[in-house]
């Protein structure tokens, strides 16, 4: 199974320029020399909902063991772009806790719905009027937003804890705000 993905590799290395995928594949092949598949399918409790800023880690970050979390990432680690992802984990697989997590020096505080819309009418010659980017300027307003959107929603379990954190990119700690 890892040959095409060798193939891959080889073949955009051969063309003179390596990129980040293929860095990716040479790596995991090596994860995939010494894999070693759960006996048992995973059965996490908890769904996480961050961002998908490559800052955080969240497996090293919480302590979690392989399997026991549902990480559902997106730009500012928005409930609005998670809610698909949190019916499916709590209706199918059985997550009873969720945690959202947004964090210091985040590039969702960087602009405004408008300003990015602008822009890819400017570079792009596209029209995103009907998308919702969900960009904020305070951190911790925008967790309460978030867990009010949850709490708004039929589809999600309304019997659970759901709690959210600011996690500080400079200190690697978590700070709970609601």
């Amino acid at each position: 199974m890892t040959q095409p993905a060798l193939a891959i590799a080889v073949s955009s290395a051969t063309m003179g320029s390596v990129t980040a995928i293929d860095d990716a594949l040479k790596a995991n092949l090596q994860y995939a020399a010494s894999f070693s598949a759960p006996l048992q399918p995973p059965q996490p409790r908890l769904a996480l909902v961050l961002c998908m800023d490559a800052r955080i880690d969240p497996i090293r970050a919480l302590g979690l063991p392989s399997g026991s979390v549902h990480i559902i990432r997106n730009a500012g680690g928005r409930v609005a772009d998670a809610i698909r992802s949190l019916v499916i984990s709590q209706s199918i697989i059985g997550t009873e806790e969720v945690a959202i997590v947004h964090h210091t020096q985040c590039g969702m505080q960087t602009f405004t719905d408008a300003e990015i819309r602008q822009k890819l009418r400017d570079e792009r010659n596209a029209i995103a009027d009907d998308i919702a980017f969900l960009a904020f300027s305070d951190l911790e307003q925008a967790i309460r937003d978030d867990i009010r959107i949850y709490r708004q929603s039929p589809l999600l379990r309304q019997d659970i804890p759901v709690r959210g954190f600011v996690y500080e990119v400079e200190t690697g700690r978590l700070r709970e705000i609601v």
